[in-house]
């Protein structure tokens, strides 16, 4: 019902294109590039024509001048927001996919270790110069990972067939397919942090401009030249899905009418660069570098003597902190190995001004445009320090509604031994496969290719990270990743995750609808 009516006094005005044209328009946008969409979007705030005109309009010369001048001189960097870019990224390590992915705000997938057979991957081969001892040491600790790799997963294999009998109405393809995939589940412990995979990803400018940056201050060669390809492949042209068809089709025209022919080019032809402004000026960050070693330095000299604490698998930490005793504790727990209990034990004996010392630590070297440290994410009330095999911690590394730190890799905290190991007879040959893999990894990290020592860890190896959440993300995690149909490492930290809360929170307990990681499955779900 209009809410104009007539009166005797006022006569209802008379009805205008304007006021007719209340139709709301609603259309899916294709085939403008990411920048000129983004500049497009951004018009919307200064402009009253419709995203059909502006787009008609917009050129990419001169998107690249609207963001020159508004995104980087100005500094709305929200714009870079709203240009999204879709990446492979293949044959790159293990390693330097967690270093890659570890963004709050991505999106993406990558091949999963427990599907697809991994040992004709191939692996990462660091540059050890003239150093021939320790290039034989890490070549030899990985084709042996490999070939172990390769003898779990048969002896898995060939012991869940013994263990579990096929149902008649099941497909003989698809009970060795699920029953393979669960050994790939035990063999994946044996992978090495070098192991080549693939993915995709797909992130918007800004999060790209701060990936990219992030990576390119790496201590690691190859985690900067994925920095560097990445900023490359943002700016240079893209490949296109219908290059070939395209092309074929253009020449097809240009053989019935050469005219034609041009102009079909210049449309069907033309490059497309993807971000060829909003990431160009990425560059290391001086401000993670130069905070990074001093939190190390800090953290050492705090805790050079004390020996790391005994800690279970999941510790909640949910008491009250002051938000200072938080960040200084976040901080300096990032740059070492021991449990958040015991360095905030540490933080908390420290004077007010000490305490605030640290936290100046992780903000004196920031400059205009740097973000703070996610150590700063701080006053979230569930607190949970986590410590799992890394393969595990690659699933739970996909929760980004929480704040995450990751401590540096090292072979400080053993290994797990994974379901399956003892029951196959290959618990004596894993045990010593992994123990090797980290004696390599000690010997490359205190001699001349410290850099290159992480890439020996299994993934069976235990790394503490530390996962900040509200109630909700809690419970989602803890259902989600305790269903039968997981990976047995994440599945039993979920359910500690749960019972951690049940224990700190009981009311609470009940509206989590987990699954009891201690009941027996049927290994024929997935």
């Amino acid at each position: 019902m209009s809410s104009i009516t007539e009166t005797p006094d006022r006569p209802a005005p008379a009805a205008t294109p304007e006021t007719r044209n209340n139709q709301t328009e609603v259309f899916a946008v294709h085939g403008a590039d990411p920048e000129v969409l983004a500049y497009a979007m951004a018009k919307y705030s200064r402009s009253a024509l419709s995203m059909k005109e502006s787009l008609k309009e917009i050129s990419s010369q001169r998107a690249e001048q609207f963001l020159n001048t508004f995104y980087f001189q100005y500094g709305h960097r929200s714009i870079a927001d709203l240009a999204h870019i879709a990446f492979a990224i293949e044959r790159l390590s293990l390693l330097a996919a967690i270093v890659l992915v570890d963004e709050q705000r991505w999106d993406g997938q990558e091949r999963s270790t427990r599907y697809q057979n991994f040992r004709k991957s191939g692996w990462y081969m660091p540059d050890f110069g003239a150093d021939q001892a320790s290039l034989q040491l890490y070549v030899a600790t990985v084709e042996n990972l490999f070939a172990e790799y390769h003898t779990v997963f048969e002896a898995v294999f060939a012991s869940l067939k013994d263990q579990v009998r096929k149902p008649e109405e099941m497909k003989q393809e698809a009970y060795d397919r699920t029953l393979k995939a669960r050994a790939f589940d035990v063999a994946r412990y044996l992978l090495p942090l070098a192991t080549n995979t693939s993915l995709g990803q797909i992130v918007n400018a800004r999060t790209l401009e701060t990936q990219v940056s992030r990576l390119l201050t790496s201590p690691v060669a190859e985690i900067r030249e994925l920095g560097e390809k990445l900023q490359a492949s943002a700016s240079g042209p893209a490949w296109n899905v219908y290059g070939s068809d395209l092309a074929a089709l253009q020449r097809d025209i240009a053989a019935l009418d050469p005219a034609l022919g041009e102009r079909a080019a210049a449309l069907l032809l033309r490059e497309v660069k993807t971000a060829p402004t909003l990431v160009k000026y990425a560059a290391p960050n001086d401000y993670q570098t130069r905070t990074r070693r001093e939190l190390h330095q800090a953290a050492e000299e705090l805790l050079r003597h004390e020996p790391i604490d005994a800690a279970p698998m999941v510790d909640l930490v949910d008491d009250f902190d002051t938000l200072e005793i938080e960040i200084a504790t976040t901080l300096l727990y990032g740059a070492c190995h021991h449990p958040y209990r015991q360095v905030r034990r540490h933080i908390g004996g420290l004077s007010a001004a000490r305490i605030n010392e640290i936290v100046d630590l992780g903000l004196r070297h920031r400059g205009r445009h740097d973000e703070l440290l996610r150590e700063f994410s701080a006053g979230q009330a569930l607190r949970f320090d986590i410590l799992m095999d890394i393969g595990g911690f690659r699933d739970m590394h996909r929760h980004r509604r929480c704040v995450q730190i990751l401590q540096p890799f090292t072979a400080l905290h053993g290994f797990a031994i994974p379901e399956g190991v003892p029951e196959a007879g290959v618990q004596p040959l894993y045990d010593q496969t992994v123990t090797a893999a980290h004696e390599a990894f000690a010997t490359l990290a205190s001699g001349s290719a410290p850099d290159a020592a992480a890439y020996l860890l299994p993934l069976g190896t235990r790394n503490r990270s530390l996962f900040k959440m509200d109630f909700a993300e809690a419970l989602y995690i803890s259902e989600l990743r305790s269903a039968p149909q997981g990976h047995f490492s994440y599945r039993r930290v979920a359910w500690e995750m749960y019972r951690a809360v049940q224990r700190s929170h009981p009311a609470l307990a009940p509206y989590f609808r987990v699954t009891d990681a201690d009941a027996p499955i049927d290994l024929l779900q997935r």
